[in-house]
């Protein structure tokens, strides 16, 4: 009989022996698995060895807080919206702080500098260079690529990033991360004493030039790179004359090949035709590509492969693959979710805050969340994410009496918009209090309507949603600042104007000579309809008929007559040219202004004291009201917002507005001294006969 101890330590033993035996079965089989699998390799034979990450960089090999820069070729409206949807890819996954590189043209640039200044990410720097200023470099190059121009701007990244610049990822706009992006900086560890460009093998038979009668690609080194994911070692390619390099091949091929069809692709991989030792083959999963005809099912075996998707389809999300679902699902996860999660500051990595972050933090710091209007008071400290023009935006000329409509809404106001637009030709600047997920649902609702689809003169601004309160007039301040023409008629999404209003404000415009220094606020008289379907009157004659018909009133007759009684309807029945009226307590009319007009107090949040704060501001600083005899705005009936039934039955949500009111008086009268007297004087009357 054996010792009691010596089972024991056989037993260790066994165990050892077993979980040798178990490590040396998975290696063998992922071994197997590998010779299976893959991607289609250089030499047009499937291979393992660059597929699954057997070699992959380790992370902790890395500086733990190692800045990682990435670079990204962005131009229009709708690559811009894509850029954020790869952006929030990379915030989620990533644990290093990022530099983005953005080379855009001028609307994007607009679009996504007031986005990042908006989203004020921790640890995420941005910087912009102007892509006009690289065009002539690349413009003499044919291309037939959807991506255009723009397409081959990758080429001159060497030299249109700063010098001292050493490491850079490159991104096309069209591709989702499912990993932690430092796995992939990780890779330039690998590079050898030659390499200076990483990138993956395209997964297309397209370079081996057999998917089509007479199909004639440039030159690869068997079935070519794919340029959607790149590692540059900039300082190397400098030093190698890179730009002579390409431009030389470039040159040369263009003389027998008419054109690029694949835009920076086609002359990257002529390159590496020509000089083999430049590039660092990457694992296939760092760049799985959905084109048209992809062989990347080759590449992966299950979800936790995935490191990168590329959408390189023209038809995107459309795009016929066995998988499809799963990767469609994958982007959509990315597009609606909520952007503001991600400001997150990175554990373990001191960084710089974004600009105003400190101060913010440090004005929510001293607020009281035991006060009765902390919400308020947290929801105007709030920084909104705000996404500019989200749609393609054509506007046409501005003459100089041209009149933009502003106005706001959310999602719950969306089905007011295509009558809004068919009675009112002119442009609008709109602003979208949206959460990431709605945005989606109003692409789809503009996309599935004629005619909305039709117009190309609408500005849709989104702001995204954040707190319990609506920002209404950080909402106008957002349309307003975005308007393109002189003058601006100020209203809201639920009024519909006459459909003569953009034609007879212009021409009143000009009629007034009011291009002149003279500060006027043109005020459109106000009506409601307590009926969902209107026969909308098309001129005066026919408004004043609903109106002593009982089918339409002036506006808040019942419940808010002093918002708009100032107008003086029964003089506007008669009036046959212009009257001005003089300020009165709470008037809230709706106006044409300049558009370099006072910008609304943002304080103001929820129900109440909006417009009428904008109002005293404009009188503080002496515009004078005129009336318009032919003008009329008719509001439509629609459900209570929840702010107006919170107003409604919450005292304390009164008491919070009326301490609003209080304080825009004290700022009045630092900044106008005893000429606001009047207006302190008009809020104790209105309040002691309320």
């Amino acid at each position: 009989m054996l010792p009691r101890g010596r089972p024991r330590a056989l037993g260790a033993a066994a165990l050892l022996l077993l979980l040798l035996l178990v490590g040396f079965f998975l290696f063998g089989r992922d071994l197997e698995y590998g010779r299976l699998r893959g991607s289609a390799s250089l030499d047009g034979e499937l291979t393992w060895d660059h597929n699954r990450s057997a070699c992959v960089p380790l992370r902790s090999l890395q500086p733990k807080c190692e800045l990682l820069h990435v670079a990204i070729v962005c131009a229009g409206y709708n690559s811009s919206r894509d850029v954020i949807t790869l952006v929030k890819s990379m915030l989620f996954y990533r644990k290093n702080p990022l530099h983005l590189h953005l080379v855009t043209d001028d609307v994007a640039r607009n679009i996504l500098e007031t986005l990042f200044h908006t989203w004020m990410v921790p640890a995420v720097r941005v910087s912009f260079y102007n892509a006009n200023e690289f065009q002539s470099q690349v413009s003499w190059i044919p291309n037939t690529h959807y991506s255009g121009l723009y397409g081959l701007l990758k080429l001159v990244l060497p030299d249109a990033l700063p010098p001292d610049l050493v490491r850079v990822i490159v991104l096309d706009t069209d591709i989702t991360f499912a990993s932690d992006i430092a796995e992939l900086w990780a890779f330039f560890a690998h590079f050898s004493d030659k390499q200076m460009i990483g990138l993956v093998e395209n997964q297309s038979n397209w370079y081996l030039g057999n998917l089509w009668k007479n199909h004639r690609p440039w030159p690869a080194l068997g079935r070519g790179f794919n340029t959607g994911v790149i590692l540059l070692r900039l300082d190397r390619l400098r030093e190698a004359g890179w730009e002579q390099m390409w431009k030389a091949t470039a040159q040369r091929l263009l003389l027998t090949l008419s054109t690029t069809s694949l835009a920076d692709q086609d002359i990257f991989n002529a390159v590496i035709k020509e000089h083999p030792g430049l590039v660092l083959l990457l694992p296939c999963i760092w760049n799985v590509q959905l084109s048209d005809h992809t062989l990347a099912e080759h590449c992966y075996s299950e979800a936790s492969d995935l490191k990168v998707i590329h959408w390189n389809s023209p038809r995107k999300l459309r795009v016929k693959n066995k998988h499809v679902q799963f990767f469609r699902n994958l982007y959509l996860t990315f597009l609606e979710y909520d952007g503001n999660l991600l400001r997150t500051e990175l554990f373990g990595c001191p960084s710089q805050p974004p600009p105003r972050a400190e101060q913010l933090q440090q004005a929510l710091a001293q607020l009281d969340e035991e006060d009765a209007c902390f919400e308020f008071q947290q929801q105007w400290l709030t920084v909104h994410r705000v996404h500019l023009t989200f749609l393609p935006l054509d506007p046409l000329p501005s003459e100089a009496h041209d009149v933009t409509l502003v106005a706001q809404l959310s999602m719950d106001r969306l089905q007011m918009l295509e009558a809004l637009c068919s009675h009112w030709p002119g442009p609008m600047s709109l602003a979208l209090y949206l959460t990431d997920a709605e945005t989606q649902q109003f692409l789809r609702f503009v996309e599935a309507s004629t005619v909305l689809s039709a117009r190309s003169n609408v500005a849709y601004h989104v702001v995204y949603r954040e707190g319990p309160l609506y920002p209404v007039n950080h909402l106008r301040n957002v349309a307003l600042a975005q308007a393109l023409t002189s003058y601006v008629f100020l209203s809201d999404i639920d009024f519909l104007p006459a459909y003569s209003l953009y034609g007879y404000l212009r021409a009143s415009i000009k009629q007034l000579d009011l291009g002149s220094q003279r500060k006027v606020a043109l005020v459109v008289p106000a009506f409601e309809s307590l009926h969902y379907r209107l026969s909308f009157p098309t001129s005066k004659a026919e408004l004043l008929a609903l109106l002593d018909a009982g089918s339409l009133y002036t506006f808040r007759y019942d419940v808010w007559p002093r918002g708009h009684a100032p107008t003086d309807y029964a003089r506007w029945r008669e009036a046959r040219a212009p009257y001005r009226v003089q300020w009165a307590a709470d008037y809230e009319p709706y106006v044409v202004v300049p558009r370099e007009c006072p910008r609304y107090d943002s304080r103001f949040v929820g129900f109440g004291w909006n417009k009428v704060a904008h109002i005293v501001e404009l009188d503080a600083q002496e515009y004078e009201f005129l009336v318009l005899p032919e003008a009329f705005t008719i509001h439509m009936p629609h459900a209570p917002s929840l702010d107006i039934s919170r107003f409604r039955s919450s005292p304390a949500y009164r008491d919070c507005l009326q301490a609003l009111k209080d304080e825009f008086h004290q700022d009045l009268s630092r900044r106008y001294g005893a000429a606001a007297l009047k207006y302190l004087t008009a809020l104790q009357q209105s309040r002691s006969s309320a």
